[in-house]
């Protein structure tokens, strides 16, 4: 048999409505069971919470453990619902079909039209052959092409794709862009960093109402995964969306908002500071990049090499002017060397403001002279498991002899640091299961550095109450106690069942 269904019982009513009608919730039969007030704020856990709940309340029947509401403490939400109709080539075993996918996809659409795809790794490939724009150009038809590879960081383009984001004639790399070459000096049509956002503003953008709904698909499959609330780092465009959805009423997930630096300099003179907005839709920081990607060669390492975002100028300033704000950073760095340049710029601010928490997203490899650091300053490493996973071979063979600095999750936790977990998405599942998953049996299994494996109990705290501290929300959410808000994840069997937010089922099989 597989996992129980929801059933709703009691009073007359759907579960979905009882909190407007003015009804607490009871949770039953789950492990433990729980009771919401008509806040959906948790009044009663245990054996107490049928009582608590009273004759009136609406009866929710549930089998399995109930789990504090399961967050994403990274994810592009705004990339997820864009790549819903796009050529996921995250599966092509070869270069032969990749070029077959691109192929019929292309023979779908009018001439001139962009082929759009995702998820693209060579990585994986067991052959490396060269792979260029030419190759595309041969089975598009002569369509722009623009495969983005699994990283975010890189895409493949056929000649059009290059000549229409205006990448095609270029004698030299605009600053923090790459672009490989041939022997001749000509663009091969693979790209990396920041080159693809000229790709991206030549694509025909979506309209509003098409991205709101994307969004909307985007956000049900996410809460039947077991996620009930996320930090987003997204455009102001995929803000807007959000912000629509909650109006409409049809934003039933919880989420953090990052905005791009780039926007930086507005917030502060609007003087926006961090947990601006609702339970539902808030603004908690800043996103920057301090490198590039394992995958692409581009994270910037101690040793030398990789690719530099913000200067080390730029991420002292930007750091000093948002913490004086009462603002929060998140910054993007992956090597060692990045992640030590984030916390020397956030040495002389420790303690800045009661709710200063910068976050170093992905922390890939950390230095082991860097770990107790990320604690003493109160930085959140902010990772995502699958990462590991995905990146091992690569991890392997261009870390090498670094393993134990890799993907550090107990390393981390044991020097006091805060984890938050979460999935990159759409870079990689979204599933929080799979994470836990990865940051607990996955290394054992594959014989790599298992000691730096999390316990089951730490990986879901990670998971909940660590990305709950990560965007100042640790007095609301991440624990199942009275006077939390009631977000709940069940789990029967190694399946989500049930998801609910503020005491509201969302989403059961």
């Amino acid at each position: 048999m597989g996992p129980s269904r929801p059933r709703l019982a009691g009073p007359r009513g759907a579960a979905l409505n009882s909190l407007a009608l003015g009804r607490s919730v009871w949770l039953r039969g789950c492990h433990p069971e729980v009771a919401a007030d008509v806040r959906g704020r948790i009044i009663a856990v245990g054996a107490e919470a049928g009582p608590a709940a009273g004759s009136g309340a609406e009866v929710i029947e549930l089998s399995g453990a109930a789990l504090p509401g399961l967050a994403d403490a990274h994810i592009h939400l705004e990339g997820l619902a864009e790549q819903q109709t796009w050529l996921n080539l995250g599966s092509a075993p070869s270069l032969a079909t990749a070029l077959t996918e691109v192929a019929s996809r292309s023979a779908l659409l009018p001439a001139g039209a962009w082929v759009l795809g995702c998820a693209w790794d060579p990585n994986r490939w067991p052959l490396k052959p060269a792979w260029s724009r030419w190759d595309l150009d041969r089975v598009a038809g002569g369509r722009p092409v623009a495969i983005f590879g699994r990283d975010g960081h890189s895409a493949w383009l056929s000649s059009s794709g290059l000549a229409r984001s205006g990448l095609a004639d270029l004698g030299e790399d605009p600053q923090g862009a790459v672009l490989e070459r041939d022997e001749r000096g000509e663009p091969t049509g693979i790209i990396r960093e920041a080159a693809l956002a000229a790709v991206q503003a030549a694509i025909p953008v979506a309209g509003q109402a098409d991205l709101d709904r994307s969004t909307l698909a985007a956000l049900e499959r996410l809460a039947g995964l077991g996620l009930t609330s996320l930090h987003v780092m997204d455009s102001s465009r995929g803000f807007l969306t959000l912000q629509r959805l909650q109006e409409q009423g049809r934003l039933r997930l919880r989420v953090s908002w990052f905005a791009p630096a780039a926007l930086a300099p507005e917030l502060l003179r609007l003087g926006v500071r961090s947990g601006w907005g609702s339970q539902m839709l808030r603004l908690w920081g800043v996103k920057a990049f301090l490198d590039g990607t394992l995958s692409g060669g581009t994270a910037q390492m101690l040793t030398g090499g990789g690719l530099a975002g913000l200067d080390q100028s730029e991420l002292i300033a930007l750091s000093r002017d948002l913490a004086r704000a009462e603002l929060n950073l998140a910054v993007h760095a992956i090597g060692d060397g990045a992640v030590r340049r984030a916390l020397d710029a956030w040495q002389p601010l420790a303690g800045a403001w009661a709710r200063w928490r910068p976050r170093i997203e992905h922390a890939q490899l950390v230095h082991p002279d860097d770990r107790g650091r990320l604690a003493a300053l109160g930085a959140i490493a902010s990772m995502q498991p699958l990462h590991a996973v995905d990146d091992l071979e690569l991890a392997r063979r261009r870390w090498s002899g670094r393993g134990a600095d890799a993907y550090a999750w107990a390393a981390l936790e044991g020097a006091g640091a805060h984890l938050a977990f979460g999935s990159d998405a759409p870079v990689a599942s979204p599933d929080p299961l799979l994470g836990v998953a990865a940051a607990t049996k996955w290394r054992q299994q594959v014989g790599w550095h298992p000691e730096l494996a999390l316990t089951r109990s730490s990986a879901l705290r990670a998971y909940s109450a660590g990305a709950a501290y990560a965007v100042g929300m640790e007095d609301d959410l991440g624990e199942l106690s009275p006077g939390r808000l009631c977000d709940v994840t069940v789990v029967e069997r190694g399946a989500v069942t049930a998801t609910l937010v503020g005491g509201r089922l969302i989403r059961g099989l």
